[in-house]
């Protein structure tokens, strides 16, 4: 490494960054053990959440509201769907085309689940003031407009 090269904790913006991430990695472990006990993983809790939100949402729109690919949605759909959590139905126009829904048990963990993970997040930001929140919420939201630009600009 060159010794004139800054190196990334010199960054003034380094610690926002690790900040944030060491913040979602603890997240995502706390609200994994929170829901143990209703035997889902927080990438089953996505799922589950983008469809009690858009019953109906296609296997293509909802691996891409998520972020991941096709392949990590054929791990994930088949395992919710054995456990009768969801069900997967050919579009009436378009037979290739598979839209999700959950089902009566589906909508009953989900509605469980999102219970326990409004608790945890309403028990970690209660002592930031809401308008703080709110600017954290707004500068992620550009930080992601700027990832998805660019990831669409090198597409």
């Amino acid at each position: 490494m060159n010794k004139k090269q800054a190196l990334p904790w010199d960054h003034p913006r380094f610690r926002s960054w690790i900040g944030v991430a060491r913040a979602c990695q603890l997240m995502q472990q706390t609200l994994g053990r929170a829901l143990s006990h209703l035997d889902i993983k927080t990438p089953h809790l996505d799922i589950l959440i983008n469809l009690y939100r858009f019953p109906g949402i296609s296997q293509q729109e909802l691996a891409r509201k998520l972020l991941v690919g096709r392949s990590n949605m054929s791990m994930l759909l088949p395992q919710l769907e054995k456990r009768g959590l969801i069900l997967r139905s050919p579009d009436q126009k378009d037979r290739r085309v598979l839209r999700l829904s959950l089902t009566d048990t589906g909508s009953a963990v989900t509605e469980e689940a999102m219970t326990i993970q409004t608790a945890l997040i309403e028990r970690t930001l209660s002592q930031t003031p809401v308008e703080q929140c709110m600017a954290m919420a707004d500068a992620m939201e550009g930080i992601i407009a700027l990832l998805l630009k660019e990831e669409r600009d090198e597409n």
